[in-house]
């Protein structure tokens, strides 16, 4: 218990030396797409509110909620991130701009503490953008648990309470009753999609297509990706690893042609012992 408290008083003093640095005031957190922040009425995911990413697998809401922890970031704030699937990639971060030494990753050990951590972080006040990932994590009959009404109240008043962003990742199987939630696209290789689908601030329905370069300017991608086409006369690096089964190798049919008896008749035993009939 001793070294746990210990561990908890040096991350605080960690917390009141990043935020001792001169600030500016913020009231958005802007992602550096204009399409995209241009759907939110203040221009930007607005602090003091929780907002709803919903999306399937690789479509954009992870690496969209990554851009928003750069944007605090390079307004030296801090940035606390809730693991749920416990899937998040530090390099891949820093490769969209987040600084990981002004971001804090919990992963709770308990589906139900969850929320319970985004809800204590959000409402500290430390932290200018808290993730809260519930994209994957089995629940009750093997599914992702769904974000009930109540627990989407807790999550907006702690919003507002700390004056920070919170983000909730959800999939749309399970996604989150009673805030605001913007809905990722994949488009089938051409780009991707963000749509408002509920905002209590209006625009409701504005929807943006963007390529995947808006995401990842530094991988060159345009129109959705690359195609890469190898030389024709190129030889297979495995062919000379492959050789065929011993058994083919003896007659063509394998083995299942070579059991006397079954297969091909049983010589009788007086040819065997060369007899005369």
């Amino acid at each position: 218990m001793g070294a746990t408290q210990a561990v908890v008083e040096q991350l605080r003093e960690k917390i009141r030396q990043l935020q001792a640095a001169p600030r500016r005031y913020l009231a958005v957190l802007r992602t550096g797409m204009e399409a995209v922040d241009a759907l939110l009425p203040a221009g930007g995911f607005p602090l003091g509110q929780a907002v709803e990413l919903c999306g399937e697998a690789a479509s954009g809401r992870t690496s969209l909620a990554l851009r928003a922890v750069s944007a605090a970031h390079r307004e030296e704030r801090l940035c606390a991130w809730v693991d749920g699937p416990r899937e998040l990639y530090p390099p891949a971060a820093a490769a969209l701009g987040v600084d990981l030494e002004r971001r804090l990753i919990v992963r709770p050990q308990a589906p139900e503490q969850r929320v319970w951590a985004a809800v204590q972080l959000a409402r500290s006040g430390a932290f200018a953008c808290v993730v809260l990932d519930l994209t994957r994590g089995v629940g009750p009959a093997g599914r992702t648990p769904r974000v009930s009404l109540a627990e989407a109240r807790k999550l907006a008043d702690a919003a507002e309470r700390g004056g920070g962003l919170l983000l909730l990742l959800t999939s749309p199987e399970a996604p989150a009753d009673g805030m605001t939630r913007l809905r990722t696209e994949a488009r089938d290789g051409k780009g991707w999609a963000v749509e408002v689908m509920r905002s209590r601030q209006g625009g409701t329905g504005s929807r943006a297509e963007l390529p995947w370069s808006s995401v990842y300017p530094e991988l060159g991608l345009e129109d959705g990706g690359r195609v890469l086409e190898l030389p024709a006369e190129e030889p297979d690096p495995l062919e000379d690893f492959q050789r065929g089964q011993t058994a083919a190798l003896r007659n063509g049919v394998g083995i299942l042609g070579q059991r006397p008896g079954r297969d091909t008749p049983m010589p009788s035993f007086p040819e065997q012992l060369g007899a005369a009939r």
